[in-house]
């Protein structure tokens, strides 16, 4: 593989040397890359922070709970038919107008390779993985209605974010790469903060982590706060003016790091200043 082709991470996004690894391989192998995490570590930034390195269109297809596998594929529009057919004047035989493609299909059709993002695969039925397993392999799936059938032109840079709400098959699961993001150690975090806040002074940084860390750690939370809820606090605390002196006494908006009342009790009974 070129050095053209490898992800190294991007100027706003750093990933570790696992993850590089996992994405370069999946890359290489042609293989959907499978990445897990807890919410808020980056699972879906870095689909694009892929497409932003190696220069190619981003498609995301964002998963919900009704999302069908043939959604991605295409949609035959019966309804629009009948309407012309009753009230229009356009051709109604030719159902190929009727027929469009999902975000599958147009990653497919794309005369450059894209990037397919699928994003929160496990929100869907436990059907869903499965019912994609043939196109993800042979790249290609049928149109039943005009009888053609789409192959890719270029096969895409395939990247499947789940937060682990239910478990994926395992003739899905053996078909992907795998790569758990592990939340960021202290020095990771430094970094991270850097790229987003590259004049932050380094008392305030100092404070705002070992702050961030400590209620990361208490017991009983329902949601432990993430990297983007921290850049978020890091923010309110520089948009306000916040000394590192203060932020020492005091737990200042901490409504930008914890999201639910259960959370905020938890907080009062663990003092963390």
């Amino acid at each position: 593989m070129s050095e053209f082709n490898r992800f190294l991470g991007t100027e706003k996004y750093i990933a570790s040397e696992p993850l590089r690894n996992a994405v370069n391989v999946a890359i290489a192998l042609g293989r959907p890359l499978l990445v897990k995490g807890e919410p808020g570590t980056g699972k879906t930034l870095l689909a694009h922070n892929i497409a932003r390195a190696l220069d190619k269109q981003l498609i995301t297809w964002n998963i919900k709970s009704t999302t069908k596998a043939k959604d991605g594929l295409y949609v035959y529009d019966t309804v629009q038919r009948l309407n012309d057919s009753r009230f229009g004047d356009r051709d109604v035989s030719d159902i190929k107008q009727y027929i469009k493609l999902g975000k599958l299909g147009e990653a497919f059709v794309s005369d450059e390779q894209v990037v397919l993002l699928i994003d929160e695969i496990d929100k869907a039925d436990l059907e869903f993985p499965n019912d994609l397993l043939n196109e993800l392999d042979e790249m290609t799936f049928f149109i039943h209605e005009t009888g053609e059938t789409i192959r890719a032109i270029h096969r895409p840079i395939v990247i499947i974010t789940s937060n682990a709400e239910k478990e994926l098959p395992d003739a899905f699961l053996r078909r992907c790469i795998f790569h758990y993001i592990e939340f960021p150690d202290r020095r990771m975090m430094e970094e991270i903060v850097h790229v987003h806040f590259p004049d932050i002074e380094e008392n305030l940084l100092h404070e705002a982590l070992k702050k961030f860390y400590r209620l990361r750690r208490i017991e009983g939370l329902k949601k432990k706060p993430s990297t983007s809820e921290l850049l978020d606090w890091i923010q309110a605390l520089i948009a306000g003016g916040v000394s590192q002196r203060e932020l020492k006494s005091d737990l200042i908006f901490v409504g930008t790091l914890l999201k639910n009342e259960a959370d905020l009790l938890c907080l009062q009974e663990n003092e963390i200043v």
